[in-house]
């Protein structure tokens, strides 16, 4: 088809062709752009992050805190020193995070409980249960047996677990506790004093697991119980 002074002018089918093409380069250098290629690169950035939290727990727990090294993390998480330091600024606060992230979610439910429908027991059992199987009894409490062996070395790590994780539990541990005194199931005032009472168990399954548990497995649930009725009272059967 020809126009006047002889151009010619594409017909319909010979335009689409090139219509594709234009619509396929236009969204190589536009769709990035328009589709957020902004949340993508924060999605990788937050895979690797996670990556080295993890090759960092790895590290910890094979080497302990003082002999791991940032080059052993970063082979681990599959990335280059550099890449670290756009994350962390030293070993430390990679251990901050991973306590973060492993440790302060679980302890928040404590600090901050929903409203008490039940009996205190019934929400101290529940609580120290969740520390139980959500922490003693899975990696997590590796970091836990790191602070009690390293953290005497390592003032500034141990100082960051208490303030973030301990202080934080035993705070709403002691709410508790006086609200069983207020509520009559706890008989002995002076329990809010020494609110590690009432979490020994836990702790002690942590310590336990780690070292005893071939030689003599603990059912920690059980001796939780047992060290309620002593607190508590026994439970009534019917």
């Amino acid at each position: 088809m020809k126009q006047r002074g002889g151009s010619s002018v594409p017909s319909k089918a010979q335009r689409r062709p090139a219509s594709r093409a234009a619509r396929a380069r236009v969204s190589k250098v536009v769709a990035p752009k328009i589709a957020g290629a902004a949340p993508n690169r924060a999605e990788r950035a937050a895979e690797r992050r996670a990556a080295i939290v993890e090759a960092a727990m790895e590290e910890f727990v094979a080497r302990g805190f003082a002999a791991t090294r940032l080059d052993d993390v970063a082979k681990r998480a599959g990335v280059a020193k550099g890449t670290i330091y756009l994350h962390f600024k030293d070993k430390e606060s990679m251990f901050e995070e991973l306590i973060r992230t492993a440790l302060v979610p679980l302890i928040g439910r404590m600090a901050s409980p929903a409203p008490i429908s039940g009996s205190v027991r019934d929400a101290v059992e529940g609580f120290a249960e969740m520390f139980i199987r959500e922490i003693a009894s899975t990696r997590r409490g590796d970091i836990v047996r790191l602070i009690v062996s390293e953290g005497p070395r390592f003032p500034a790590i141990a100082d960051f677990y208490f303030r973030e994780v301990v202080s934080r539990g035993m705070a709403g541990m002691r709410a508790l506790i006086e609200l069983g005194i207020t509520r009559g199931e706890i008989r002995n005032r002076e329990l809010a004093r020494f609110p590690q009472i009432m979490v020994a168990p836990a702790l002690v399954a942590v310590i336990w697991q780690s070292m005893f548990s071939k030689h003599s497995p603990l059912d920690a649930i059980e001796m939780l119980r047992v060290h309620l009725d002593l607190i508590f009272g026994e439970r009534r059967t019917t």
